[in-house]
């Protein structure tokens, strides 16, 4: 391969991209080194297995993706501002839409909520970490360099161009014979490596490591929420794993699995990747649920409205979340008897979601509400969430949907349904739990204001696309001439894009603000919240709970509080058993990374030494001992004593 074919070039933005990564990178080592700080940055975080940590770095790495994802939008809308724009070409047009969608959903919507559930589910059910503490730091690490893996190609080799569902033989070599959908395959493997063990980890996290009296109609609804989305991961994503490894065989090795010809079948990618795609979204929405009930509740100063039916309206939604993938491809010539069962089971998962909105609203019916930044995202999910929910069951009608199909319209449906059902859940958990994270709450005013441009700048971006795809502008053309008519729509969504970025600056903005100025003494229920996690002081320490809680009754910390009972034993503090840090999930990751850079342009040697790296680090792991270590009473009663001021 010639260096001009291994380096991306031609493209002014992407010189400026070159440029921009090595003076970032150059200001993280002079930094680092300046201030000393290379022991503190391994220590503490790049070996930690701090289940808060590990979600904290989960988060910003969610946030640094929702950057990228968010100037690949921007780009998209400003090319499609005017008709025939020349700002991209259409090769580079195709590569910027397949990576924003990849890098919005795999990158940032499931780490922000991992990076939830990491930081929450401990606290909420009352644990000291996860079962399987190296296990968690394993899967980040995972995550983090598919991550960078997917992102490298932007600069080398070339990023993929067929879509974030990759349809063959549009993705096979053929069609696409640059190195980019190799960078797709081997990065969503090794991620979604990580996913799995976090779904493996957290289901045996919550039923094997609840607080004693915390039984399974007692948990918070994030937690039961986790639980399901972490049994769909298990089901799902070993499907995803299989079609990827497929799809690196027939890229890299030359096999027949997804061709139109030697026995191939195309359509058994689609199929494949649908079974794993649409649970998927399901893996991003119900944690946000979980996180909209626990809000509702806490700023409505009431119980959640229907408990078990929100319970049941779950499960039966993960159930039919597996039954209604073919309707992503109702076009493409299953014939009216399958087309029908799969919109009749489309339909009915709105059944369940209804359910939800009716429990939300009747919590929120005659309760002392206030206006929070939290509580904004909540208020402004319902309506947004459900527009996209009626627009959904538009498109599971058969017949409807050739109209629809791969119009604007559609583009439209899913943010409608994304955006508040991920993107304002993930932004009201972290304005909610941000206490916890880091001991002080972000600015409300900014928050607000960031609220109020992000809800407007969305609606102004996206609603015309519904109107643009029922007027015919098919999704994924990069220009369109005047005569179309679709100019004026384009327009104000590109303005509409612009706003909802400066919200997400202003976002970003109250993090540096309240760092510098938020008052640190509110303790550790600066919410007046209702779950264990508020129990615990701000910052929570390494251990989270000094003694473990006993639950007597869902919204267990709340009933301590109004009843004015012990949620804690009375006696001395006993020393406590936690694990130690280690630096081989972070090492495993760089070798998976190397593995991975290797198979994408087919340097078997090293991809061979690096294979053998990662089986090395397996055996070291298996034949490894590591009893941990122990924190003593008495260290354990001066960290209460300097945080919260009391004994318990």
């Amino acid at each position: 391969m010639k260096w001009d074919e291994f380096f991306v070039t031609g493209e002014p933005m992407i010189y400026a991209a070159d440029v921009s990564i090595i003076l970032v990178s150059l200001a993280i080592v002079i930094g680092l080194t300046y201030f000393k700080k290379w022991g503190y940055l391994w220590r503490e975080w790049l070996t930690t297995v701090d289940h808060k940590r590990i979600g904290i770095m989960y988060i910003i790495s969610a946030l640094i993706m929702l950057f990228r994802g968010g100037v690949d939008a921007l780009l998209m809308r400003t090319q499609l501002a005017v008709p025939d724009n020349k700002i991209l070409d259409a090769q580079h047009y195709n590569e910027i839409f397949t990576t924003h969608g990849l890098i919005m959903i795999l990158f940032m919507a499931m780490p922000f909520v991992i990076g939830m559930m990491n930081v929450v589910i401990p606290l909420q059910i009352g644990a000291r970490d996860v079962a399987f503490p190296r296990l968690n730091a394993v899967s980040f690490w995972m995550f983090f360099f598919g991550a960078m893996l997917l992102n490298l190609s932007f600069v080398i080799g070339g990023s993929p161009d067929a879509g974030w569902s990759a349809y063959f033989p549009l993705a096979s070599l053929e069609f696409s014979p640059t190195v980019g959908n190799n960078y797709y395959s081997l990065a969503l493997q090794i991620s979604g490596i990580g996913t799995l063990m976090t779904g493996v980890n957290f289901i045996v996290t919550i039923l094997k490591m609840r607080a004693p009296g915390m039984k399974l109609m007692r948990m918070p609804m994030f937690t039961w929420s986790v639980l399901i989305t972490n049994v769909i991961i298990l089901f799902a994503f070993p499907v995803l794993t299989v079609a990827l490894a497929l799809m690196m065989f027939d890229r890299i090795f030359g096999s027949q699995f997804f061709t139109m010809a030697n026995g191939g079948m195309d359509m058994l990618w689609a199929n494949l990747f649908w079974v794993w795609g649409h649970p998927e979204v399901y893996i991003v929405i119900l944690p946000a649920f979980g996180i909209f009930s626990d809000v509702i509740s806490t700023f409505s100063k009431k119980n959640l409205y229907g408990y078990k039916s929100m319970v049941v309206s779950m499960v039966a939604i993960s159930v039919l979340s597996f039954l209604v993938w073919a309707h992503h491809f109702y076009t493409m010539g299953q014939g009216a008897m399958v087309n029908g069962f799969f919109s009749i089971t489309t339909m009915a998962i709105a059944v369940p979601t209804g359910v939800k909105i009716f429990n939300w609203l009747f919590t929120l019916q005659k309760g002392k509400i206030s206006f929070t930044s939290p509580m904004l995202y909540a208020m402004g999910f319902i309506p947004i969430f459900t527009i996209g929910g009626v627009t959904g069951v538009m498109l599971a009608m058969a017949s409807a949907d050739y109209q629809y199909h791969n119009t604007m319209f559609l583009v439209a449906h899913f943010h409608y349904v994304l955006i508040p059902g991920t993107v304002f859940g993930v932004l009201a958990g972290m304005h909610y739990w941000f206490p916890k994270m880091f001991g002080f709450r972000l600015n409300e005013r900014l928050a607000k204001w960031a609220f109020w441009l992000i809800i407007i700048g969305f609606n102004v971006a996206f609603m015309p696309l519904f109107f643009l795809g029922l007027n015919g502008m098919t999704r994924r053309m990069y220009t369109y001439s005047a005569s179309t008519g679709f100019g004026p729509l384009n327009m104000i969504a590109t303005i509409g894009a612009f706003v909802l970025a400066i919200g997400f600056v202003v976002l970003c903005y109250n993090f540096f603000h309240s760092f510098r100025h938020s008052p640190r003494n509110e303790g550790g229920d600066p919410w007046d919240a209702r779950t264990l996690e508020w129990s615990t002081p701000s910052p929570v320490p390494v251990y989270n709970f000094a003694k473990l809680p006993n639950v007597k009754s869902q919204d267990a910390f709340w009933h301590a509080k109004k009843h004015n009972v012990p949620l804690y034993e009375e006696g001395p503090y006993e020393e406590i058993h936690m694990p130690s840090n280690s630096g081989q999930p972070f090492i495993l990751g760089v070798i998976m990374f190397i593995l991975g850079f290797s198979l994408v342009f087919s340097w078997f040697i090293p991809a061979i030494i690096a294979g053998v790296g990662v089986i090395i680090m397996l055996a070291v792991r298996s034949f490894e001992r590591d009893h941990g270590y122990h924190i003593s009473a008495k260290e354990i009663a001066a960290t209460e004593q300097k945080l919260r001021g009391d004994t318990v």
